[in-house]
């Protein structure tokens, strides 16, 4: 993990929790982060597919984005850019005429969708802060990642070293831009605005280790009720199979990661060449070395 730049007495390690089996898509974790950072908004046209989504995905503007996954029966999903229409939904449900919206398919349509609300994962080995060249990267007391954009340059060094795609840069400014876990709040002992509108507790936030055993026993509980698949994403893993040396705000799943827009594997590419190269570097100097102790010993015989 990349040594902390800000020192704070008594500070601990914070982060997000995020329960996927109760997110209802409503998007009030989207508003909130756009209000409290002053992003603006990403457009108001309707399309095909994107009625309820106009973000579409995180962006330098975007911090925090709520993913529609549809389960289709045959077991696949839909891509990113075809979010289902609940517009077009809303219109076939209530039939031709004056026929009333049947409730009760309705209600077992919604089955067939999962919600998640995405988010900068707060890495241990954090991508974006290694390839950095400017210091605008920082981790925080909270051992969070925030990026400081008066000191970004707008080199995008950092948008292709997430390997979560979360980093991208500003259209108006190039500077790049992503959630700071509200750091501004919680030096004032406030919640991340997110976490705060969120109506259903689908996004906790708290201390990193008191979070991660209340996920732990939301999984147990799943799984007694039934919920097999139900699994903590970035989070409890033993060390071999961690993501990125461990997320700050991880996931409860249902689904294989890659339904959620998520990599089944990931680590900084600088951290995770770290080895090879040290060793590559090694390997080097030992055998630039014998190259030199031979050399000695063969002028010494000559």
């Amino acid at each position: 993990m990349t040594e902390i730049a800000v020192e704070r007495p008594g500070a601990q390690r914070m982060g997000f929790f995020t329960d996927t089996t109760v997110c209802i898509g409503c998007k009030a974790c989207e508003v909130a982060c756009k209000q409290w950072n002053d992003l603006p908004a990403d457009g108001g046209t309707f399309r095909k597919g994107g009625s309820y989504d106009h973000t579409g995905r995180l962006s330098g503007n975007t911090w925090r984005h709520v993913r529609f996954v549809e389960l289709a029966e045959a077991g696949g999903g839909v891509q990113e850019d075809e979010i289902p229409d609940l517009v077009a939904l809303a219109t076939e449900t209530a039939g031709n005429g004056d026929r009333p919206v049947d409730v009760q398919a309705a209600v077992a349509a919604f089955d067939n969708w999962v919600f998640m609300s995405d988010v900068c994962k707060h890495c241990t080995n954090a991508g974006c802060l290694d390839a950095c060249p400017t210091g605008a990267l920082i981790r925080t007391e909270y051992e969070t990642v925030v990026l400081q954009p008066d000191v970004c340059n707008g080199c995008g060094y950092c948008v292709p070293a997430c390997p979560f795609g979360v980093v991208d840069r500003v259209h108006e400014d190039g500077r790049a831009g992503k959630c700071t876990l509200c750091y501004d709040r919680l030096e004032d002992g406030l919640e991340p605005a997110c976490a705060k509108a969120c109506p259903t507790d689908s996004i906790q936030f708290g201390p990193y280790e008191e979070l991660v055993e209340v996920a732990e026993r939301r999984v147990a509980t799943l799984q007694a009720r039934g919920v097999e698949g139900a699994y903590l994403y970035g989070a409890a893993d033993p060390p071999e199979q961690q993501l990125a040396g461990g997320l700050g705000a991880f996931f409860l799943l249902t689904q294989a990661p890659e339904r959620y827009g998520l990599p089944a594997q990931a680590e900084s590419p600088v951290q995770e060449n770290v080895v090879p190269a040290t060793l590559a570097a090694i390997g080097a100097g030992l055998l630039a070395g014998a190259g030199v102790a031979a050399a000695f010993l063969w002028e010494k015989t000559r």
